[in-house]
Order: C-alpha cells, then structure tokens, then sequence
C-alpha cells in the first residue's frame, strides 16, 4: 500500500470549511486524512512503508491545472527553433541561419514564437528576409499564436503556393503590391504549407509528450487540458497504457473529427483517472496579434479589417448543437468581441439541448468583450477559460490594435463579479506554461520589468486567492472533476504543489522569486528541487 504522510506546512486546501491545515494524509492516491501534524503522524503510525514529506512550514496548494496548454507541441518545440523574445528580425535571422546549416538534406527547418510586434519595425516580415540566410533549406516558422506561419521561398514552392492560389475559407495568403505570395500565411490557409511538412511520428510525440511532462511537473503542474490533434491523444494514450501518465488530463477533440467521435459514441468525461475525453475544440476566429480576431468594429488603424471569423456563426450553432445532443461539451476559441458574441449566441441558442445534459460549455481566451456581452458567461453558464499571461504580454497590442476597447480585454475581475466561473491556463507554447507567471500577471496586470507602474488596466486585477481558485478548483470545474481534483480534502486526489513562499500572504513582488520546491501526483513525489 502507498501511503504518503505530509507534515508541518500551510495546506490550503481551497475548502471554505476549512481553508487551512497543518498536514494531509494520502492512501493510494487519494487524501484519507487532513488536519495536524500530529493528528496526521498518528494516522499514519497505522500503516507500514510510509512516506514523509516534511513540509517544514511551507505553503501548499492544489496542485496547478492548466487549462489550455498545447502540450505535445509544447514539447515538440522544446526542439526546434525557439524564436520567443527575439527582439528583432536579425535575431531571428541568425537563429535561423545557424538551424539551416546544421539541417540535412530535404530537412525543413521549424520554428516557434516570432512576435513582430517586439522588433525595432513591428511590421510583418516577408520571404526574402529569410531567403538569404536559409539557402535550399525549406523554413516555417509559426507566430507565436500559432495563427500565422512565415515561409522562406523554398517553402512556398513547395508547398504549391502561386500567385494564382485562391484563399481558402476561414484563411489568408500574404501577398505583396503584385498579388505574388509575401511568405505569410494567416489562419486556415497555413495548412497549404503544413500538409507538405513531414508528418510527426508517433515516436516524436511520444517523447515530446514525456519532456513536456517533466517540465509542466517542474512549475507544479498536475492537471491538463490539452486542445490539439489525434496523433496527441494518441502518445497521451500510450503514456497512460504504460503507467507513464502522471498530468490528469483532459484531451479535447477536434472539430474535424466531430462526426467520428459521434459515431463512436464518445461522451464528454469518458475515460480513467488521468486520461478523459473533454469538449470538441472548435476555432472561432484568429488572433490579436494576427490581426485577425473577428472584431465588431475594424482595427484601430484600419478602415476595414474586422478580422476573420473562421466558421460561419450559423456552422457554430449547428455544431454546439450536434455535439450536445451526443453528449459532447464545445470549447470555441473566441479573441474577438464578435468572436465572443457569436460564440455566447450560439450557446445560447442551444441551451434547450446542452444544459438539461448537465455540459460544461466553455469559450477559450475570452480576450475581449463588448460590454453588453460581459454578463453573458454568468447568465449563460459558459465557463471563461482564460490565460492571464496574455493580458500583460498583449497590452501593448491592445492598445495599438484596439484603443479603447482593451477596458474590456482580459476581464478577469469584472467576469467573476458577474459570477462567471474562471479556469486559468497558459496557452503554452505560447507563453510560457509557468502559473506563477500567470499569478502575478493576474494580481498585478504589470510585466516582471514593473511595467506599468500602476497596472494596465489594474480595475481588473484580482486577489491571489481568486487566482488561484481559476487554477485550481475552477478548471477542475472546468473538466467536471471538482468532486475528485482541485482541492486537498478526504476523498479528492493527492495531487499538489510545495511553494518556497506564500502568494496568499506574501507581498506580491514575492511571487517572481517564489519556486516550486515539490510536486506532488496521486501521493506521489513526481519533483523535488
């Protein structure tokens, strides 16, 4: 029998009724026992071959649940080109340079995380600032939010890519004065250079999904809920088949293999302990730093861009529904106020078909409302799955791209006044998968840099403690587990993290210098520092 013995720390175990403890006691994986030190000292006197984790005073908390992190692309550009935080294109030159020349023959160089909006000239790049530097190597390079790719000329011939190329629906080619491809690729259309791109193997994605797991255990994470591709659900699987699993994780569905799933019967919530079949993941727009969230007024700056809305709103409708009334959740990627609004009309015009079935409908980024629509969530029961990450890293896109109405973007405060339920994530990778950089982000609405000195719109920061229920007991709502996960009280899953400060208490400043010193998966010590 595996019998875990806490001790000696602050446990918050996000239980109103008793919110905090001194020790734990866990049997199996599961908490048996919460209450003192000695109390939990005595339980386990009853067992043989326990563990004991000395806590020595530190804080606790439910183990961190990220929910939405795209988790085996997240390990799959652990090893490719990382170009997050380039501060310029010649950065970004020089990074692909040194890639094409240690590339073999027909290899393609790949890369992740360019945001032009940090270079000296925030303006989008084109081909021939790759061409130069890259030779015969075929290069794509994915934004940073996976909504834009950026091809060198190799790439475009050979994905077919001429000047005659029609635009496919829900999608864009870049194009120069002449009409010619420019090297950019804006939503759907990026999949006119990915078919071309070798396939990731199996074998790949099972080994990027094992890094990404030691990584997510190092920043405390436990729990997942991972939107991408069936080849990700197929490593997640072999993992769980070989008792590798250890992230609870929830694995969304894609859209495309909505009828699959239907007729295979696959209901939201089947599945085991750490591997269950979530919402169907559906795109509801593009970016903010795209340009292409679909928005109810143009760019600022712009007379007629309002974005794209990457399925028709009466398509949306006809899925929720469809999906409902087989017993699946829909999780739809909505950035733009008419993204959101579309979104929110969809639910609600189906309400009569998901919510008798007890779904847990849900809009991923929620990045920025129109007032009227604020309210909806709470009205609605449509849980806001948001990455506070993004709030302090787009300010400055905000304000570019959307003036004023970014009072209103990454509305953490006024969503969960109007009792909207909040489940935090990263959208890794494309921020970092950290929930501390989350943390602070969310009670300051200021970068690690201090800036801005007052908070960016700092009306909406919220109170540690709202946090990190987002994280925790609010995405386990998310995923309907809050009866087993995101809280440390008897019967609930042994899952948990050792923090070296205490966010709930400590000044928030002390968060940038907080560690996670142990993490803890079904009563097991998954990471020590």
């Amino acid at each position: 029998m595996r019998v875990l013995a806490a001790v000696n720390g602050q446990i918050n175990t996000m239980d109103p009724d008793e919110p905090l403890v001194e020790a734990l006691l866990a049997v199996e994986g599961t908490i048996a026992l919460t209450g003192t030190t000695t109390e939990i000292q005595d339980a386990a006197a009853r067992h043989q071959g326990v563990e004991t984790l000395d806590l020595a005073g530190r804080c606790v908390l439910p183990g961190f649940i990220d929910s939405h992190i795209h988790f085996v692309s997240y390990g799959l550009n652990l090893e490719r080109v990382e170009l997050t935080g380039a501060a310029s294109l010649d950065v970004v030159r020089e990074r692909v340079r040194s890639a094409a020349q240690a590339a073999g023959r027909n290899e393609w160089v790949l890369g992740w995380g360019w945001d032009h909006s940090l270079w000296p000239v925030p303006r989008f790049p084109n081909f021939a600032a790759l061409d130069d530097v890259s030779g015969d190597t075929p290069v794509a390079l994915r934004r940073k939010d996976g909504h834009m790719t950026w091809l060198n000329g190799v790439a475009i011939r050979v994905a077919g890519i001429t000047q005659d190329s029609l635009d496919p629906p829900g999608g864009r080619i870049g194009r120069d004065g002449s009409g010619a491809p420019d090297g950019l690729l804006f939503e759907n259309a990026q999949q006119l250079v990915q078919r071309v791109i070798p396939e990731v193997t199996a074998a790949q994605a099972e080994r990027a999904a094992r890094r990404a797991q030691e990584e997510l255990h190092r920043f405390g994470i436990t729990g997942i809920h991972v939107p991408e591709a069936p080849l990700s659900f197929a490593a997640l699987q072999a993992l769980d088949a070989a008792g590798h699993l250890a992230l609870r994780t929830t694995m969304m569905l894609t859209y495309d293999g909505l009828d699959a799933a239907l007729e295979s019967s696959l209901q939201s919530g089947f599945g085991g302990a750490f591997l269950r079949v979530g919402p169907v993941k559906i795109f509801g727009d593009g970016s903010l730093g795209s340009e292409t969230a679909a928005m109810l007024a143009p760019f600022k700056g712009s007379r007629d861009n309002t974005g794209i809305l990457t399925v028709p709103k009466d398509e949306i409708e006809r899925a929720v529904e469809r999906a409902a009334r087989g017993g699946l959740a829909c999780a739809i990627h909505a950035i733009g106020d008419r993204a959101n609004r579309v979104v929110l009309d969809a639910f609600e015009a189906t309400r009569h078909v998901w919510q008798p079935r007890g779904l847990r409908q849900r809009i991923e980024h929620v990045q920025v409302l129109h007032p009227d629509d604020l309210p909806r969530l709470s009205q609605l029961g449509v849980i806001a799955s948001m990455q506070p990450i993004h709030a302090t890293q787009d300010m400055d896109l905000v304000d570019r791209l959307w003036g004023d109405r970014g009072r209103y973007a990454y509305a953490f405060r006024s969503l969960k006044e109007s009792g909207a339920v909040l489940a935090f994530g990263s959208d890794a990778p494309v921020e970092t998968p950290d929930p501390l950089a989350g943390l602070y982000a969310a009670v300051t609405r200021r970068r690690t840099d201090g800036r801005p000195s007052s908070g960016w719109y700092p009306e909406e920061c919220l109170p540690a403690l709202d946090i990190i229920r987002a994280y925790t007991t609010g995405a386990a709502y998310a995923a309907s587990l809050e009866r087993i996960s995101g809280s440390l009280t008897p019967g609930r899953w042994a899952d948990f993290v050792v923090l070296s400060s205490n966010p709930l208490t400590d000044p928030p400043e002390s968060i940038l210098s907080t560690h996670v010193s142990h993490t803890v998966v079904n009563g097991s010590v998954v990471f020590s520092a």
